[in-house]
C-alpha cells in the first residue's frame, strides 16, 4: 500500500509504512489505565495528538497466518493480476485516475471526507468528533493487520515492475522498500466502509460500494496488484470482526451513530463534489474481480 500516513497533525512522522507500523506496535503496548473514565476520554497515543488503534498488538489479526502466499510465477492468479494492471494503466489521465490520486491521501483532515458522499453527511473534527476519531483509530488497526505478510513477502509493486509512474510519484522511493501484499490502503478503506455502515445501516450499499472503489483506486494508481487488494479487503473484514469485542470501539460506534444522525438532521453536507466523484467512479475497470 502507499505508506499509511498518519494524520497531518504530525507532519514530521515518517511516511514509510514499516516505520509507522513499528511505532504503532511500540505505542500500542501501553494501554489506558484501568481507572480511565472512558475510552473516549483517555485514548492511547502513538505520539502527542496522534491516537493509536483500538486493538492491542496481540489482538490484531495476523495476515501471515491468514492470507496465502502471493500468486506464483506462471499461475492463473498472476496472469489475472497482470491483465488488470494493463487495464488500469489505460485510465491514466482520466477523472478516475484523478480520483485515485485523491484516494491515496490518508492524511487527516482530508481523509475524513472520503466517505462523505456515500454517507450524505460531512465528517470533521468539529461537527463529528467521535466519528473522526473512529476513522483515525481504525486506520491504525487495519494497517497493522496487513503488517506481518507485508514484511514476509516483500512483494514488488506494479510501478516498479512495469516502469510506468504511479499516482503518487513522491512516495515511490518509500514504496519500493515496502511490500505490496496485502494492500494496507485497501484494508483501511474497507474497514472504514464497514465501520460507517455499522453506524449508519441505511447507507450500507453506498458505503460498501465506496469502500470497494477505494481499494480499486490502488490498481488505478499503479501501486497494487489485484490480489493485494483482495487480501487487503479480507484482512479488513477480519479486523472489523475482532473490533466487535472491544469495549472502546463499541462505545465509539454507538456515539458515532447518534452523532451522524444529528449531523444529518442539521443538514451537514459533504465537503466533496459528489457529482464529480460519482462520475469518476463510474468509469469501469475491466477484469476486476
Amino acid at each position: 500500500m502507499t505508506p499509511p500516513r498518519v494524520p497531518r497533525q504530525s507532519a514530521s512522522l515518517p511516511r514509510a509504512c514499516m516505520a509507522i507500523a513499528l511505532a504503532l506496535v511500540l505505542a500500542a503496548c501501553a494501554s489506558a489505565p484501568a481507572d480511565a473514565p472512558t475510552a473516549a476520554a483517555k485514548v492511547p497515543e502513538i505520539r502527542p495528538g496522534i491516537p493509536a488503534g483500538y486493538l492491542a498488538p496481540d489482538a490484531v489479526p495476523d495476515s501471515l497466518a491468514l492470507v496465502p502466499a502471493p500468486p506464483a510465477t506462471g499461475s492463473a492468479a498472476l496472469a489475472q493480476d497482470h491483465a488488470v494492471m494493463q487495464a488500469a494503466l489505460a485510465l491514466r489521465g482520466t477523472p478516475r485516475f484523478e480520483q485515485a490520486t485523491r484516494d491515496a491521501d490518508l492524511d487527516f483532515p482530508h481523509a475524513a471526507g472520503t466517505f462523505a458522499c456515500a454517507l450524505g453527511v460531512g465528517i470533521d473534527a468539529q461537527r463529528t468528533p467521535t466519528t473522526y476519531r473512529l476513522l483515525r483509530r481504525t486506520l491504525v488497526d487495519a494497517a497493522m493487520a496487513t503488517r506481518t505478510a507485508k514484511e514476509r513477502y516483500q512483494r514488488t509493486r506494479p510501478f516498479a515492475e512495469n516502469g510506468a509512474p504511479s499516482c503518487t510519484p513522491d512516495d515511490e522511493q518509500a514504496l519500493r522498500g515496502n511490500g505490496s501484499y496485502p494492500s494496507g490502503h485497501t484494508a483501511i478503506g474497507w474497514i472504514w466502509a464497514l465501520v460507517l455502515a455499522q453506524a449508519v445501516p441505511a447507507r450500507t450499499d453506498a458505503l460498501l460500494a465506496r469502500g470497494r472503489s477505494f481499494g480499486e483506486s490502488r490498481l488505478v494508481c499503479n501501486v497494487h496488484w489485484q490480489s493485494d487488494v483482495l487480501q487487503g479487503r479480507f484482512m479488513a473484514s477480519g479486523t472489523f470482526a475482532r473490533l466487535q469485542s472491544d469495549p472502546a470501539f463499541r462505545a465509539d460506534i454507538a456515539a458515532a451513530a447518534a452523532e451522524l444522525a444529528a449531523a444529518r438532521s442539521q443538514g451537514s453536507a459533504p465537503d466533496r463534489d459528489c457529482a464529480a466523484e460519482a462520475a469518476a467512479l463510474g468509469q469501469p475497470l475491466p477484469g476486476v474481480l
